[in-house]
């Protein structure tokens, strides 16, 4: 056989084995990531707790995008 051709295909033969081997990891790391999210107990239904917008705890209240935005704690003291 022709070195050229004899080359060509030994390069087309790694190029399949280097992409079959990062499809495997791939598909291990997919089943790592289903193994420790079940094993950890998270389903899809978890809720996330809420996470207060302002430091004093409060949140935006859907009306406050026609008014003025302010936070809290930037109003003027009695």
């Amino acid at each position: 056989m022709h070195p050229e051709m004899l080359r060509q295909l030994i390069e087309a033969r790694s190029r399949e084995t280097q992409n079959r081997a990062r499809q495997d990891h791939l598909v291990r790391q997919l089943v790592r990531a289903q193994r420790a999210h079940r094993h950890n107990g998270l389903t899809g239904d978890d809720a996330i707790p809420a996470i207060p917008d302002y430091v004093d705890g409060s949140f935006i209240d859907s009306g406050a995008a026609n008014r003025e935005h302010r936070v809290p704690a930037a109003r003027n003291a009695a």
